[in-house]
């Protein structure tokens, strides 16, 4: 059995054990006690050496604790010293995460179901459905009211059946390790957590997002949140530069920007839908119609797929017409018929594409489909020459 030294004392990073078990070729090994935390409960290892090798993981094996090395180790006795930069991170934000659930629980019985610690950013996700934006604000003002009261945060273990007053009961039996925040929250807890609140330092809730029926925050608490504001505000002011103007004026600036660009898109559309019509006619008109007075306009041209169908649409809307266009990036073919041509573009383009291991499909009067771009002029031909008959009847552009 491994002794796990952070039970005890979170700000232990120096330690001396012996070796009692040794595995994969000396790069796994075992001590008769640790202070390297391994992931769990939602926090990260430890990371740091022993001796003069580096420690990559530490895996909790249940009644011992798992040191995988960068190489092998001799000797019966070690030194262990962690990354200390590395645990203090992961204390402040296990901790401010207590901080942040219990104020959420306390007035708003919001409660915790799961929590993620990652590298930059971590994740609290609360049992509700959707919370609002100053229930959010208020909960991290409080929260860093009760960093700034520096409240004491203490450890103890209790037995699972007299424990009381847990923010969240617990399954486990036997003696349990308790996180206190002093008049705030109890929580049976086997993570490294700072002496009082204070050491957390600022916490800040990044994002709100609805995950499934859960609601999720990303915070991060700390130095992380020293960073991440450095990065906000470095970020508005190239934004703020950029546009010759002061931060507190880029709102107003972006969403008349934002007006400016939906109006000129709504006028570029407006143009395009002329510039198809135009040319829908010009095509319609340069195709001699077939024995059944239907004329078939073949467009092969490199532009994206829904410029074939916005013409598509628009040679339909002549009389008696139909419409393919060949895209070839990615390759595939768009099919649009008038009412009036008593053809299915529908059911044409879905008989190419069965044939030609294509994929896709749509209705009636439009349809587009993808497939290999090796099987493209045969499938047109299947669609346009063999269904109708080669020769009159077409107008093929490039």
């Amino acid at each position: 059995m491994t002794e796990r030294l952070y039970y005890t004392d979170s700000y232990l990073a120096d330690f001396e054990a012996r070796v009692v078990d040794r595995a994969d070729d000396g790069r796994r090994i075992y001590l008769d006690r640790t202070a390297f935390y391994p992931t769990s409960g939602g926090q990260p290892h430890d990371t740091g050496r022993l001796g003069d090798t580096d420690v990559l993981d530490v895996v909790d094996e249940g009644e011992r604790v798992a040191h995988l090395l960068s190489r092998p180790i001799s000797g019966e006795r070690v030194a262990g010293r962690l990354n200390w930069e590395r645990r203090f991170d992961h204390m402040q934000q296990h901790t401010g995460q207590h901080l942040l659930s219990a104020v959420l629980a306390e007035p708003h019985h919001f409660a915790t179901v799961s929590v993620h610690f990652g590298p930059e950013t971590s994740t609290l996700d609360l049992d509700v459905g959707a919370i609002a934006s100053e229930q959010v604000v208020g909960a991290e003002a409080r929260a860093n009211t009760i960093v700034t009261e520096n409240r004491p945060v203490t450890v103890g273990f209790e037995d699972s059946g007299t424990a009381t007053g847990l923010r969240k009961p617990s399954e486990r039996e036997g003696p349990l390790r308790i996180v206190t925040i002093a008049d705030l929250d109890r929580s049976a807890c086997g993570g490294t957590h700072v002496r009082a609140t204070g050491e957390i330092g600022a916490i800040l809730i990044r994002k709100v997002e609805r995950v499934r029926k859960s609601v999720r925050l990303e915070f991060v608490c700390g130095h992380r949140a020293v960073r991440a504001a450095r990065f906000d505000n470095d970020l508005l002011a190239r934004m703020a530069t950029s546009f010759s103007a002061a931060p507190a004026d880029l709102p107003t600036l972006v969403e008349a920007q934002r007006n400016e660009l939906k109006e000129a898109a709504d006028a570029r559309r407006e143009l395009e839908t002329r510039l198809d019509a135009a040319r829908a006619r010009d095509l319609y008109e340069g195709a001699a119609p077939d024995a059944q007075g239907v004329r078939w306009v073949v467009l092969r041209d490199d532009v994206a797929i829904e410029r074939h169908r916005t013409l598509g649409q628009a040679v339909a809307a002549l009389p008696r017409a139909i419409f393919v266009g060949v895209a070839t990036s990615p390759p595939g073919l768009v099919v649009a018929t008038s009412p009036d041509s008593r053809e299915d573009a529908g059911a044409l383009l879905r008989a190419v594409l069965e044939r030609f291991e294509g994929r896709g499909g749509g209705n009636a009067r439009l349809a587009q489909g993808t497939l290999p771009v090796d099987a493209l002029p045969a499938a047109l031909k299947a669609l346009v020459a063999d269904q109708r008959g080669s020769g009159s009847g077409r107008s093929a552009a490039t």
